[in-house]
């Protein structure tokens, strides 16, 4: 079990990977506590903010792969690609499901507050979703994923060079 662990801590892509993960979610945590006068915790894991945690992630990933096997190399054209992907989903579909959550939020607090949820108390299932809240922080601005695409590649030319 030693050697798994100690194969795992040898993966400098993966170290570089996480660790800007990491970074970037405590950068997020101390920007959203810093504007907004509250220290929320669940914003060391949870989705959206400056930067994004996501671009931190597989562009440093993609920095390793560059740095340690060359442009030229297959792990570099994969992590490369598998970043614009990640960080164009993250200012695309993402972002949009975040919006989408934001109005859907604003018209059930508007149907709560008219008196029309108590209609579907009848139903659990309905009722339960009256209840609920959608989530707000899903996707990202280009400026949060630019600023996690940075993020990510000075951390992983920390670690590496």
């Amino acid at each position: 079990m030693g050697n798994f662990f100690n194969a795992l801590w040898s993966n400098q892509i993966l170290v570089c990977g996480v660790s800007g993960w990491a970074v970037a979610q405590v950068m997020k945590t101390c920007i959203y506590a810093l504007i907004n006068h509250e220290l929320r915790w669940e914003r060391l894991v949870g989705d959206g903010g400056m930067p994004s945690g996501h671009s931190a992630t597989v562009s440093a990933m993609a920095t390793a792969s560059g740095i340690l096997y060359g442009v030229q190399s297959f792990e570099f054209a994969i992590a490369s690609m598998l970043a614009v992907i990640v960080m164009h989903d993250a200012m695309g579909v993402r972002m949009e499901t975040g919006r989408q959550g934001k109005v859907l939020n604003e018209m059930i607090d508007f149907f709560r507050t008219e008196g029309f949820v108590e209609a579907f108390k009848k139903n659990d299932k309905m009722y339960e979703f009256w209840e609920a809240s959608l989530k707000e922080f899903v996707g990202h601005t280009p400026l949060q994923v630019g600023a996690g695409c940075i993020l990510g590649i000075l951390v992983a030319c920390l670690l590496i060079l």
